[in-house]
């Protein structure tokens, strides 16, 4: 079988290790892929936004199965121009991809079926937002309504807070015509965990609860960022609370989507939090989140590229997914500047030493070789993700840290409580593997 995958960053050198030393008779191609990639993957020179030469290049070669990685070629419908040509790929259409490449479509599609969520409102201006901020108590959350990777979320403790990070949006134009509309959202208090599952059009396969550290510095501190480290289990959900979930977001997500007229094929993540009213939902995204699929590759035991070309052919032709039981936990780090302009073409130092360690897996994202000397070096504002598996979340993240101390370059950044207060709050047991109920899950035929 030969698979491409689309991307490359932590997410699809983590999906290309994975294809290549756990799935069998796989040949896989990589667009654009990586230097570090290229140990797992035939590197193809195709921007992932230009959809109709990776079209051209699938139809040449014969792929069997393409996985999208990235949100861009989703949001651009990727899925529609490959299908066009009866090829084989996984992910949803551009329509369908509007759950994460439109927050208003989303917090608008969750009204229309009732999906638990904060309340909101959505500012065209600088005046609309002065006037919404009138019926909001803070803090508050601003958010573009389009794709900024990862970043595009404003918390504002005020109302002097908001209206600056409005002039980021309307005056400043940070995020572009993302920020053309922006969501102001009611301020949730709670545990923030993500749930992903897999999707054929109507059966979902939930993968393990995973969690991830979205701020900048420890303690949640800083701005918002890609995510800067992850661990599977989440540690802080329970089985009861993931059923509520299935029953109460990710099912009537697939079902609305369904009844819509746009069936979801693909990843379907969704991030919560986890309240004193249940869970509620802070976004969607539509692929692999980064850095959970990093620990989530690591614990799955299926083989995912027959997996993935079954669904995107409507049928999975299986109940459950298979995790080990080990523990798996990512540590990202980033370079100087980030997340606003990060300093590349720095030298990394002890990538050897790190991957030495039992257990440990560095994914690359924002690397490439230097010219000259053919080591790493820094090309982007999330570097590494540094991962290891153990018995607990401690013994995980032990390893992780170890493997993430050895690797130097000037003006690293590295946020060193992940996973933190789920040791401390003593949520370990549970191995995050969501087996549903066969009821459950399995939407209609």
């Amino acid at each position: 079988m030969k698979v491409l995958v689309i991307g490359n960053g932590g997410r699809e050198h983590a999906l290309c290790w994975h294809l290549a030393e756990h799935s069998s008779a796989v040949e896989v191609f990589c667009a654009p892929g990586s230097d570090a990639i290229a140990e797992h993957a035939q590197p193809v020179p195709i921007k992932v936004d230009d959809v109709q030469s990776l079209a051209d290049f699938a139809t040449d070669l014969h792929i069997d199965l393409t996985i999208v990685g990235p949100e861009l070629p989703l949001s651009l419908g990727i899925v529609d121009e490959f299908r066009s040509r009866e090829l084989t790929i996984f992910g949803p259409s551009r329509d369908a991809a509007q759950l994460e490449s439109s927050k208003v479509f989303a917090k608008e599609f969750m009204l229309r079926h009732d999906i638990p969520t904060a309340g909101f409102d959505v500012a065209h201006d600088i005046n609309d937002l002065e006037n919404i901020l009138e019926r909001f108590s803070f803090p508050v959350a601003l958010k573009a309504d389009g794709l900024a990777a990862g970043k595009g979320v404003i918390l504002c403790a005020d109302r002097a807070d908001a209206l600056e990070a409005g002039k980021t949006f309307f005056e400043e134009r940070r995020f572009g015509t993302s920020g053309d509309r922006v969501v102001v959202e009611e301020f949730l208090q709670g545990e923030e965990v993500s749930f992903i599952a897999l999707c054929d059009g109507k059966r979902l396969l939930p993968m393990a609860t995973s969690k991830d550290y979205k701020r900048i510095r420890d303690d949640d501190q800083g701005p918002n960022t890609g995510g800067m480290g992850a661990h599977s289990p989440s540690g802080i959900v329970e089985p009861d609370a993931a059923r509520e979930v299935f029953e109460r977001v990710l099912m009537p997500t697939v079902e609305g989507m369904k009844a819509e007229g746009c069936p979801f094929v693909g990843f379907l993540y969704a991030g919560l939090m986890m309240t004193a009213a249940g869970p509620k939902v802070l976004e969607f995204n539509t692929r692999l989140g980064d850095p959970e699929a990093q620990p989530l590759l690591m614990r799955l035991e299926n083989d995912l590229a027959s997996l993935l070309s079954a669904g995107a052919k409507g049928d999975f032709g299986v109940d459950r997914l298979t995790f080990r039981r080990e523990v798996a936990a990512c540590v990202v780090l980033a370079a100087e500047g980030y997340p606003g302009s990060a300093t590349t073409g720095v030298p990394i130092e002890g990538l050897d030493e790190a991957r030495s360690g039992d257990g440990v897996e560095i994914f690359h994202a924002g690397t490439r070789r230097n010219a000259e000397s053919s080591e790493f070096e820094v090309a982007g504002g999330r570097v590494l993700s540094v991962c290891a598996t153990g018995a607990s979340l401690r013994d995980a993240l032990r390893s992780a840290y170890q493997a993430a101390d050895r690797i130097r370059w000037p003006g690293r950044q590295m946020r060193t409580d992940i996973g933190r207060r789920v040791i401390e709050q003593d949520h370990e047991a549970h191995s995050g593997v969501i087996n549903l109920p066969r009821d459950l899950g399995q939407g209609t035929p």
